[in-house]
């Protein structure tokens, strides 16, 4: 370890020294009004309270023109009383009938519409964040904001207000967020950390009151929200039992309860308890098409380990969720104690129920995981994650430490050493170096990772590495240019170059990937792509593609695009075909299709597939919606179908969900289950 970490660890201590952290700008603030009497959320900013509060102005382009101001008048207030805080939006457009109100999905991309939203560093710790955001339908965005922005967890969600209103020369929004939902420190003349969003689709313009900013979510660009009085957060406890009935096709029907139950155990921590989970109505895992031979990572999609994800998210994957199965109970923790921000994990499950081992059914495993980081520096940051599986008395996992650092606005480096433990004793460290340059028009990194032959063996009961037993180089060059002339709108170059060697220094792989992209101002977009390989593995494999995509973005609900590709894949002739309509029919109604096709030549691996896939949501009301999805998969002849009505009665957490289900959602298997129907009922108290 010494001959092997030693550089490592005096390069980080050596840039620690030499970074200043803080960059001497000047901090934009403002100032929240205390008024007396909650206001009525419902897009109109004709309430009395908001008469008396001066909006904030004077926004910042991010895109296109980084740096000037907007091109729209955008004013926002703020009050907040004792149970919440507001925020009122109104926003000037030069063409409101041309207003974009496509979203109608909660947690949907409302950048594709008119929208604007709030995001607050509530410990004012310059690296974390609550997002709030709401388009002209009042469709509900929230997340979470991790490590400065770099990491972002969508997946969260909470109970608040949001209602918005067409005027004649815009719209209009009102947003008002419960302390109870909220982490923070109570206390008079408290600090949080705000900045302000709104994206204008119809010329690709977003723009915030704090700027230029580099990254949309860079925390430690944010401006402050001074001068608050804030109390306690009120009801410490929110308790969420559910039932589900399962009626399946020639079986006896099924039914289980179980619960969710959340507890703050400070102003600034919180508890999560789930017994007896069911993620029966989660939507199905997509097909893909695997041209590598490497595990393909697959999304994480159960609320439970989705929220608070971006707590355990590191470059070397000690943590991977997706490895844990059915769980019958599970809890977490997280929060901020005396400037650590802790999370933990504990679940319990049958590693069977994963899909990928077959073992005792009667044997479950206990998966742990534990992860604290400390702020340095005022915008980096240092910390520890330690991931376990034990099981029948055995051990596999990792302890590791990773830091981020930010030199400037735009320089900074991440880098991470990992020890792992498991039946393996040889080959058992990890560590990367990645500096990197971000701006908002350009990106450049180096990074030079190790990683020892027994990873995979000690490591992916609960990690994913995707390989091992290398010393690797990569690199990779992003460059944006805005136009906005000649009929183009912006050109991309992406170049990527990646190489490594066995710790026997034995060449394996280098690959080259480049990229070049450019949206006209008819709004077509041209992709071409570039990629050559070498492989080492029984014998030498030269790989190669080459893809041509066409795409046409109304920016108001409807797209598609359309790629074709030929070249190369271990000794086959492969030709990939793969294409996605979006199509907005109604306001409350839109589909999405989908299609891979893949040929090879000669198909000794039974290789070539049609993989279709059909999205389609129907919304009667935010809160009342009906959700298809159905998907095919010819290489392994499976055929997936799901239909889900929900009825928020109590949002988001208080439902009746009724869904349909016929063949497994899991990916890349088939199943023979049959035409099952389950009802769903959750409670909020």
């Amino acid at each position: 370890m010494k001959n092997r970490c030693g550089p490592f660890i005096l390069t980080i201590l050596l840039m620690l020294s030499s970074s200043t952290g803080v960059w001497g700008e000047e901090v934009r603030k403002t100032s929240a009004v205390k008024i007396a009497a909650a206001i009525n959320i419902d897009g109109d900013l004709s309430d009395e309270a908001w008469k008396k509060i001066e909006p904030i102005t004077g926004f910042i382009q991010f895109e296109p023109h980084h740096g000037q101001p907007s091109t729209l008048k955008t004013e926002v207030k703020i009050a907040y009383d004792d149970r919440a805080i507001y925020f009122a939006f109104y926003c000037v457009d030069p063409d409101p009938g041309n207003i974009s109100a496509s979203i109608t999905k909660r947690d949907g991309d409302i950048t594709e519409d008119d929208a604007a939203g709030v995001m607050l560093d509530t410990f004012n710790d310059n690296r974390t964040c609550y997002l709030f955001g709401t388009n002209s339908l009042g469709t509900q965005f929230d997340g979470k904001v991790a490590d400065n922005g770099r990491s972002q967890d969508t997946s969260w969600d909470a109970a608040w207000q949001s209602a918005a209103k067409r005027t004649e020369d815009g719209w209009t929004a009102e947003i008002a967020i419960p302390f109870s939902i909220l982490k923070f420190k109570s206390g008079k003349g408290r600090i949080w950390g705000l900045n302000i969003a709104r994206a204008y689709p119809r010329t690709r313009e977003s723009s915030f009151w704090v700027g230029p900013m580099e990254d949309p979510y860079r925390v430690s660009q944010f401006g402050k929200l001074v001068n608050l009085e804030l109390h306690s957060q009120g009801r410490r406890y929110t308790i969420m039992p559910y039932a589900i009935s399962q009626f399946q096709a020639e079986k006896k029907p099924e039914g289980k309860a179980g619960v969710d139950f959340r507890y703050r155990l400070t102003s600034n921590m919180g508890a999560d308890i789930t017994i007896n989970p069911d993620f029966a109505t989660v939507e199905a895992d997509v097909e893909q098409i695997n041209l590598t031979r490497f595990e393909l990572r697959i999304p994480e999609k159960r609320p439970f380990f989705l929220e608070g994800s971006e707590y355990f998210r590191t470059r070397i994957s000690q943590f991977y969720s997706r490895r844990i199965g059915d769980i019958p109970w599970g809890a977490k923790v997280t929060g901020k104690v005396s400037g650590w921000n802790i999370a933990l994990i504990n679940a319990q499950s049958d590693p069977a129920s994963t899909g990928a081992i077959p073992v005792s059914e009667d044997k479950k495993a206990l998966y742990s995981v534990f992860r604290t980081q400390r702020d340095i520096l005022g915008n980096s940051n240092v910390g520890l994650i330690f991931a376990n599986r034990s099981y029948q008395g055995e051990n596999k996992g990792s302890v590791g430490m990773d830091t981020t650092l930010f030199f400037t606005r735009t320089l900074g480096m991440t880098a991470q050493v990992v020890k792992s433990y498991g039946p393996v004793k040889d080959g058992t460290w990890a560590w990367l170096l990645r500096p990197s340059y971000d701006s908002a028009t350009g990106h450049f990194h180096v990074r030079y990772s190790h990683w020892g032959e027994g990873l995979m063996e000690n490591m992916n009961a609960i990690a994913f590495i995707r390989d091992d037993d290398r010393r690797e180089v990569d690199s990779r060059l992003v460059k944006t240019f805005w136009l906005k002339k000649g009929g183009f709108e912006r050109i991309e170059f992406d170049t990527n170059y990646n190489q490594y060697w066995s710790q026997k220094g034995v060449l394996r792989s280098w690959e080259s990937d480049s990229e070049l992209s450019i949206t006209l101002m008819n709004k077509w977009e041209l992709e071409l792509e570039h990629n050559e390989e070498f492989k080492r593995y029984e014998k030498d494999f030269r790989n190669r593609e080459t893809d041509l995509s066409i795409g046409y973005d109304t920016r108001t609900g409807r797209s598609f695009n359309i790629s074709y590709g030929i070249g190369r894949n271990y000794d086959n002739d492969m030709k990939l075909l793969e294409g996605e309509v979006q199509f907005k029919v109604s306001d409350a109604w839109n589909v999405q299709y989908g299609l891979t096709k893949l040929w090879m030549t000669p198909d000794l691996e039974n290789e070539s597939t049609w993989i279709h896939v059909i999205r389609s949501n129907y919304y009667f009301n935010k809160d009342l919606f009906l959700k298809l999805f159905f998907q095919t998969n010819t290489v392994i002849d499976k055929k997936n179908v799901q239909a889900l009505f929900v009825w928020r009665f109590l949002p988001p957490f208080g439902s009746l969900q009724i869904a349909y289900q016929r063949g497994t959602s899991r990916f890349g298997t088939k199943s023979d289950q049959g035409n099952t129907l389950f009802t769903k009922l959750a409670w909020v108290f």
